[in-house]
């Protein structure tokens, strides 16, 4: 895809989006096409919904929440969605990405040389292990990891005062964490161009 299809279709998800971020984008799905071919990064081929799958729903998120300082953790981040795909659109935030599978973290490191993207870590591990501080970060997002309950138990402790925890879910799923205790959910929204996916913001009561 060319640059301009690629600001095109990010600012119908999120605006403004930085000068120059597709240039980024498009060096991102080079490499994501390039390493998928020796190992399962995505199932998802079209590189328009790759764009679209991966990079405009996961800065759709800074539409309800504006992660523009502090520290994001990812968990689960995979081949870096939601947390940096954010990082690009948001590049003043740190950013922890959380990921236990050895060969996607070679991956991103591979990503955040390439993009030449500052204060990114990676954790090649479970959360529970991934070394975040108590208190430390303002945004915590997690896209279909599956294990809502375990995660958010995590959260509570890691999150900085006024944080926010930034899901990604299905209908079913956002109805399943708005029922959990000890946290305050705002209305899902909503993902452009889906009839079944949203963006779910909480915070601990």
């Amino acid at each position: 895809m060319n640059p301009k299809e690629i600001r095109e279709i990010l600012a119908s998800y999120y605006a403004p989006i930085p000068g120059l971020i597709e240039y980024k984008v498009q060096k991102y799905m080079d490499l994501l096409d390039f390493w998928g071919r020796k190992m399962p990064l995505t199932s998802v081929r079209d590189p328009q919904e790759i764009l679209r799958f991966h990079f405009g729903e996961s800065v759709f998120a800074l539409s309800l929440c504006k992660m523009t300082k502090g520290r994001l953790a990812d968990v689960g981040t995979g081949a870096g969605f939601p947390g940096l795909a954010i990082k690009l659109a948001s590049p003043d935030l740190a950013v922890t990405l959380i990921e236990p599978n050895k060969k996607k973290c070679a991956f991103l490191h591979e990503v955040v040389r390439e993009l030449e993207l500052p204060n990114v870590e990676i954790a090649a591990t479970g959360f529970d292990f991934s070394g975040v501080a108590r208190d430390s970060a303002e945004f915590i997002t997690c896209r279909a990891l599956g294990q809502q309950k375990a995660i958010l138990g995590w959260a509570k402790d890691k999150l900085a005062a006024n944080g926010y925890v930034v899901l990604w879910l299905g209908r079913q799923g956002c109805e399943e964490v708005a029922a959990m205790d000890g946290w305050h959910w705002e209305d899902p929204w909503l993902i452009p161009g889906t009839k079944g996916r949203y963006v779910l913001r909480g915070a601990p009561i």
